[in-house]
């Protein structure tokens, strides 16, 4: 596929689908990314060939050779979105251009192929047509989007692969926290880092997650829902939750959040925030945050809120910092107003409940 040529997808539907039956009652109470729909998208590349196969096709385990790159050298990216019911009956993606801008700047970064903007929405947007009586109805409900593309050839070397498989599942899901929105308590990982200068910390691959992994089960051990890592050159200052960016709301109104200087990722619900924030009035910043300055701030009542945001969660604020050195709470605890008038109003839009101004609702169907 040259740079100006469209992929057109060939579409094989699932000979034995989920009844409607029992589609019902998976979607009666699916939680986050236990069930999955029908189909799955599929695309591969190869090196002088390019992008090539594009399918809508069964949803089904994915043949590997033991000497796949993917299982030995981690070339690996993914993306996530969500496909919302509207009140009118129709469908729609949150801003999935920009998902596809992050997963190209992912690729660049782990010496990946670059996947055209519009076949990766394309591909999304196939696949809902396909699954679409997967979206789940009520307010919290909707479709998880996966895309993901790891390096397939088969071989044993340090070096890019030549060859590549591109695929989209989809999950329908309910609330990510279980419980609804509430104030999530927090672990300072002491002994963990995220990402360091120079790493690989704003691309969205598989190996930032699994480094994680350790630290949000030391949070888990302390009765925390998430973990924090502070930096990795200096361990002072807050950079982002194991898999969600966090914003700080101080008592003139003004929003911080850590700047995006590589080792954060460039979350498009955090992009979304600062926009919407600023059009409410609020002045936004984004520079570094103490966790010193963090707990000092909450003492003295100059922070009233933290939340943290992201496409699974969308906004979620967080009540409690636990340490080594004990722990403290943001606002008493509570939610507070300007974290869920921000949530509301994004939720809002996502749904087709508010005005969008900025053109971010992407119609499916």
């Amino acid at each position: 596929m040259s740079g100006g040529d469209k992929l057109e997808f060939e579409i094989r539907p699932n000979s034995a689908p989920v009844s409607a039956a029992d589609r019902a009652a998976l979607l009666a109470n699916p939680g986050f990314g236990r069930v999955f729909t029908d189909h799955m998208v599929t695309i591969r590349y190869a090196a002088g060939k390019g992008w090539y196969d594009a399918r809508v096709e069964a949803r089904a385990p994915i043949p590997m050779d033991p000497a796949a790159a993917v299982l030995h050298y981690a070339q690996e990216i993914f993306e996530g979105m969500k496909a919302y019911r509207t009140a009118s009956g129709g469908v729609t993606m949150f801003r999935p251009y920009s998902n596809a801008v992050r997963f190209a700047a992912s690729a660049q970064r782990m010496a990946m192929p670059t996947l055209p903007e519009q076949t990766f929405v394309d591909s999304l947007r196939r696949l809902i047509e396909v699954d679409r009586d997967w979206i789940p109805e009520g307010e919290d409900g909707s479709l998880y989007l996966r895309p993901f593309m790891f390096a397939s050839e088969v071989f044993l070397g340090v070096r890019p692969a030549n060859e590549y498989l591109y695929a989209v599942i989809a999950s329908p899901v309910g609330a990510y926290f279980s419980g609804g929105v509430k104030p999530v308590t927090v672990w300072v990982s002491p002994d963990y880092t995220r990402a360091a200068p120079g790493g690989t910390g704003a691309a969205k691959c598989g190996g930032n997650y699994a480094s994680s992994l350790v630290a949000q089960a030391e949070a888990i051990e302390h009765g925390c829902d998430q973990v924090v890592f502070l930096d990795a050159v200096e361990r002072r200052f807050v950079d982002e939750l194991g898999g969600m960016n966090l914003f700080f709301v101080y008592d003139d109104g003004t929003l911080v959040t850590p700047p995006l200087t590589g080792t954060i990722l460039p979350g498009i619900t955090r992009e979304s925030v600062l926009t919407l924030a600023a059009a409410a009035g609020h002045r936004v910043a984004e520079h570094p945050i103490s966790f010193a300055d963090w707990q000092t701030d909450a003492a003295s009542g100059r922070l009233r809120e933290v939340f943290a945001c992201g496409t699974a969660a969308v906004i979620n604020p967080v009540g409690t910092v636990r340490s080594a050195d004990g722990e403290f709470r943001v606002g008493g605890g509570e939610p507070g107003p300007v974290t869920m008038a921000l949530r509301q109003q994004l939720v809002d839009i996502q749904r087709g409940k508010a005005a969008d101004p900025q053109n971010w609702v992407y119609r499916v169907l």
